[in-house]
């Protein structure tokens, strides 16, 4: 199989001083002209798919330096997800449509029904993000005073996923003859009830929605816990690493691999692609020149904010040229980003300056920084020694950033029989190389 290659659709890029950039976008706040155009560079660059997060609330109102200037990962001005990938879907037709939808606020009829109508739509392109929530300031936006319990969180989540998958079984694939001279729209005997009672739902079903043209659409989760990695092996197609070094990700790699056969799986039924923000340049001096331009966009007041962001702590009483202090109670809000983040600063020695210094660029994940050889010769290492399936690349500025990686390293990748020069299939499963799904509740 080629390398994956997906693009993180954030508009605003993913460093905190992006939009500042002169060759950023103007006004991307709810821009669907610019989400538009991003969507197509990427769908020109042969990417697999493009990947929008999201989150349920406005966050960062604690922090006025932070809030004001936006971090990459608040988005305080987009559409919703399905919504924005729905209208894409009219303006692509290979790249594959991803987003990301809690289980914790939100019913697994609805999410069943908007990624089985975006699978529709787009012929076989959507993936639906699975999260838990880790921002606890969420749950007031729904009627709870505080936030899940993480144990609880993954609980339903997993039983959540099965309610999803379930629902878009419901109908068998040949239930819908809608034949004019026999006068049948459907056929009565393949549908599915799925009368489901567990502890967190009571779904009857079936979905109001014929089976996806993938069977399911690709399920996508990123968590890193214990209960994390079990919920990835069991239910995820995809799996977003975050992980700051390579023997790092070959360990993590190695562990959710390996986790597969407990649920029937094997290795080839899963990707897992490595989250890494990209700096090149047509030479290894235009990268750095970057890098060191955003790196002077951001005041220490939002770089301190940023850092207790992502770490899901204050940082502000902290002396910036002190070693990062050791934290080692969980709280309930708390994510693998913030774990590698922590592991990097104490394996490194880097002082709080350093520390969010390190991440404004990345968001507590990987940087590869050079010309096009160097990148090629990093991505290729970390594909061929079992670090990864791909990559979820982060554009420092957009859209030049991931223009100029088209431009640059894609040939470099192409060249060397590492990626596609053409899409292989017609749906996101196709050119991932992952099979469709039985249907549990009709025979083939």
């Amino acid at each position: 199989m080629p390398m994956v290659l997906a693009a993180n659709a954030n508009a605003s890029g993913s460093h905190v001083g992006e939009w500042r950039h002169p060759t950023a976008w103007n006004n991307p706040a709810a821009n669907i002209e610019n989400a538009k155009r991003l969507a197509q560079i990427a769908e020109a660059g042969k990417f697999d798919l493009i990947f929008l997060a999201d989150g349920n609330g406005v966050r960062q109102l604690d922090k006025p330096a932070l809030f004001a200037a936006t971090s990459p990962s608040d988005r305080p001005g987009v559409f919703e997800p399905v919504t924005l990938l729905s209208a894409l879907s009219m303006v692509t037709s290979h790249i594959g449509l991803v987003a990301t939808a809690t289980t914790t606020y939100d019913e697994p009829f609805h999410v069943a029904r908007r990624f089985a109508s975006l699978d529709h739509l787009s012929g076989g392109r959507a993936g639906w993000n699975l999260v838990t929530t880790s921002n606890p300031d969420d749950a007031l936006n729904f009627s709870h005073t505080e936030h899940m319990e993480r144990g609880n969180r993954y609980e339903r989540a997993a039983e959540f996923a099965d309610v999803v998958k379930g629902l878009w079984d419901s109908w068998d694939d040949g239930a819908f003859p809608q034949d004019k001279e026999a006068g049948q729209f459907l056929v009565p005997e393949k549908v599915h009830v799925l009368a489901h009672k567990g502890t967190h739902f009571q779904v009857r079903g079936p979905l109001n929605a014929p089976r996806p043209p993938q069977g399911h659409p690709l399920i996508f989760s990123a968590g890193q816990s214990e209960t994390g990695k079990d919920l990835s092996a069991q239910h995820a197609d995809c799996v977003f690493a975050i992980e700051g070094s390579m023997p790092a990700a070959q360990r993590l790699y190695a562990d959710i691999k390996g986790r597969l056969p407990k649920f029937g799986r094997t290795a080839d039924d899963m990707r897992i692609l490595s989250g890494v923000t990209i700096f090149v340049g047509e030479t290894a001096e235009e990268a750095e020149a970057l890098f060191q331009q955003l790196e002077d966009l951001v005041s220490p007041a939002v770089g301190v904010d940023y850092l207790s962001k992502m770490l899901g702590r204050k940082m502000q009483g902290y002396a910036l040229d002190e070693p990062m202090p050791k934290f080692d109670e969980e709280h309930v809000g708390h994510t693998g980003i913030g774990k590698a983040i922590l592991n990097m600063a104490y394996e490194e020695g880097l002082t709080v300056r350093q520390t969010y210094r390190r991440i404004l660029p990345q968001m507590g994940g990987n940087m590869f920084k050079g010309d096009a050889k160097q990148i090629a010769d990093t991505m290729e290492e970390w594909y061929t020694t079992k670090a990864c399936d791909g990559f979820m690349i982060a554009a420092p500025v957009v859209p030049t950033g991931l223009e100029r990686f088209i431009r640059l390293v894609v040939p470099e990748l192409q060249k060397r029989g590492l990626f596609r020069k053409e899409y292989e299939g017609t749906t996101l499963r196709d050119n991932l190389g992952l099979g469709r799904p039985a249907n549990r509740f009709f025979a083939a």
